[in-house]
């Protein structure tokens, strides 16, 4: 392992890199470098202007995929960002290689990831630290809500595109508190339909959201899938699990929903998110849109 510096940041990688051809985009100010995927993630100021850069092929700590297998995830994933374009996908300014990199240029974001996993252990060492998960689910309820309809609509934008969202969870979600905004990023797995679950068990996707036929090979991943990743993602916003429960999850490769005493919305509404999470499929929705009507529906009930 080596430390690079880089202005006011350091990071870590398995082997030196020379980064210094990051300047005409300014400083450096903020990073990322515990990541599976093979990229760093920098963001850099030029004179009160922002970009957020993910570089891949940079070979971090934590990488599960060689440096040419990060350098084709990414360039695969580019043209995503223009064709699935949303007022709340977050903007692609500019991509090219580099050398043996790859690099994305993005408008940065104001806001916190809902599941910022490299500040873990400072949120374990100062426990009055709240992390943004945390403190997106203190915020009212309507506040909430409104952030999912976010993801109705994303979602259902992405199935009119035929595409499949494929590693899609509360890592691709920024919230800003201040403007009560979220953008969404992240999405360089995303696939065009039809999709087959090639990999089996370890198909793309955290296992506290995944649904059933993502861990079987040969399954169909389709809207379908998105719907239960919505909906698990609904109960993660208003149900109240323990950390037993979202341990289960990994060792047992499934989602359950919590209980209605541990839920925060009405008996409707719990029936609803209940339904797309269903382990057997064809009890789900069988649209984003679908799922959409009878959430929205079920809101107007006292």
């Amino acid at each position: 392992m080596t430390i690079i510096s880089l202005d006011s940041v350091k990071f870590r990688l398995k082997e030196f890199q020379d980064f210094g051809w990051l300047k005409k985009y300014g400083r450096a100010f903020w990073c990322v470098d515990e990541t599976g995927s093979g990229c760093i993630a920098i963001g850099m100021e030029d004179r009160g202007e922002k970009h957020f850069l993910k570089i891949a092929g940079v070979n971090t700590i934590e990488a599960q995929v060689g440096p040419e297998e990060s350098v084709g995830f990414l360039k695969r994933g580019v043209p995503l960002y223009q064709d699935l374009r949303h007022p709340n996908l977050v903007r692609l300014v500019e991509a090219y290689p580099y050398e043996n990199f790859y690099v994305a240029v993005f408008q940065w974001i104001q806001g916190e990831c809902l599941f910022d996993h490299w500040n873990f252990d400072a949120y374990k060492k100062d426990r009055t630290l709240k992390s943004p998960k945390e403190k997106f689910r203190e915020l009212p309820v309507e506040e909430r809500l409104e952030a999912v309809e976010v993801l109705f609509s994303f979602l259902e934008h992405v199935n009119r595109k035929g595409y499949v969202a494929v590693d899609f969870y509360d890592g691709s979600i920024m919230y800003d508190f201040e403007n009560h905004k979220m953008t969404l990023c992240d999405i360089d797995l995303f696939r065009k339909a039809p999709v087959v679950n090639d990999m089996g068990e370890g198909w793309y996707g955290t296992k506290r959201l995944k649904a059933p036929e993502e861990y079987v090979e040969g399954s169909i991943v389709d809207e379908q899938t998105n719907v239960f990743t919505l909906g698990a993602l609904i109960f993660e916003f208003f149900g109240n699990f323990t950390d037993d429960q979202v341990r289960q999850r990994y060792q047992l490769n499934r989602f359950d929903p919590c209980t209605y005493s541990q839920w925060q919305l009405n008996e409707t509404r719990y029936k609803a998110a209940g339904k797309a999470v269903s382990q057997d499929r064809s009890r789900r929705y069988k649209t984003i849109k679908e799922f959409w009507d009878e959430w929205a529906s079920a809101g107007r009930e006292s």
